[in-house]
């Protein structure tokens, strides 16, 4: 392999490995936002501030470092979100809140612009290069009143809804925007299954299906070998005739031999031995006990007396 073909190769899997991390960023979602905070969530600063909260929609984390957050269509680039930030990775289905206070030198994720409460916002976020619109909301004028949201109806929905109304319809900073306080098949199970029976069965179903499925496993691998031992074994001694093979009884050597030959390989490559290269040797063991379990070594001896 020359150089150009090795340089070819590792700019291919670095324009791979750009090509993996833009379809990463391009799963981020405007999830909720907040314009006027006067009781609802606290920055770091303990101060209310108005938010917006991000959300990665994909299975896979996220990383936001130089993307770029705005509320102005003609200055996409407003925010530069800085690097080597370990906080700027979102984990896969989770979210990331920015306060839009115009006070970008309070950290990472304190903005360098503000909402306005009287007139139409726009928001958007960019791609590093400021030049892909990776998503977008316009939150319409006068219609979010002081601690309430503009948020998706649920995480990465299409449909937005005003939140915060009622105590069914709360505000959810950094949390998913649709809470389920119940799960439609456990709530199935009790409706059906009162008594749990169809539950039990189908688990002792499934035991046995797997304990069956393994066992014929086990028993078509066994199987296999023995075919490949024959196979292997006819081809050592130049045998291609079945009938031949079968007469001979090729394939069927005993476990004995087996063990021996992997004992034999084991002394030869450990080097562990006798004096003789090729002979296993076996000696009798002289001493039926062993002196440091006998019950004299064990015992406190008397004192004795001068």
């Amino acid at each position: 392999m020359n150089k150009r073909t090795i340089g070819i190769f590792f700019v291919l899997l670095f324009m791979a490995c750009l090509r993996a991390e833009a379809q990463g960023v391009k799963s981020v979602r405007i999830n909720e936002v907040m314009i006027t905070n006067e009781t609802n969530f606290l920055d770091d600063y303990g101060v209310h501030s108005a938010w917006i909260e991000l959300y990665n929609s994909s299975f896979a984390s996220v990383n936001v470092e130089s993307c770029f957050l705005t509320n102005d269509k003609n200055n996409p680039r407003m925010y530069p979100i800085p690097k080597e930030d370990v906080l700027t990775e979102i984990p896969p289905r989770q979210h990331l809140l920015f306060w839009a206070d115009g006070l970008p030198n309070r950290g990472t994720f304190h903005l360098n612009f503000k909402l306005d409460p009287t007139k139409e916002n726009w928001i958007g976020i960019y791609d590093a290069n400021g030049t892909v619109l990776i998503d977008e909301v316009t939150i319409p004028a006068g219609i979010l009143a002081a601690d309430l949201s503009y948020a998706r109806q649920d995480d990465g929905n299409v449909n937005w809804v005003v939140k915060g109304t009622d105590d069914k319809n709360y505000v959810t900073p950094n949390a998913n925007n649709l809470t389920k306080n119940s799960n439609s098949k456990v709530e199935s199970f009790k409706k059906n299954d009162k008594f749990g029976i169809g539950m039990s069965v189908i688990a002792m179903a499934v035991v046995f299906l797997s304990l069956l499925l393994l066992a014929f496993s086990f028993k078509l691998i066994g199987k296999l070998s023995i075919l490949i031992s024959k196979k292997n074994e006819m081809k050592s001694k130049g045998i291609s005739d079945k009938k031949e093979a079968k007469k001979k009884d090729l394939g069927n050597t005993p476990g004995e031999i087996y063990a021996a030959i992997g004992m034999a390989l084991h002394e030869y490559q450990d080097n562990v031995h006798d004096i003789e290269e090729t002979v296993l040797t076996i000696n009798k063991v002289k001493r039926n006990y062993s002196p440091w379990s006998s019950k004299i070594y064990t015992l406190t001896e008397t004192p004795r007396k001068h």
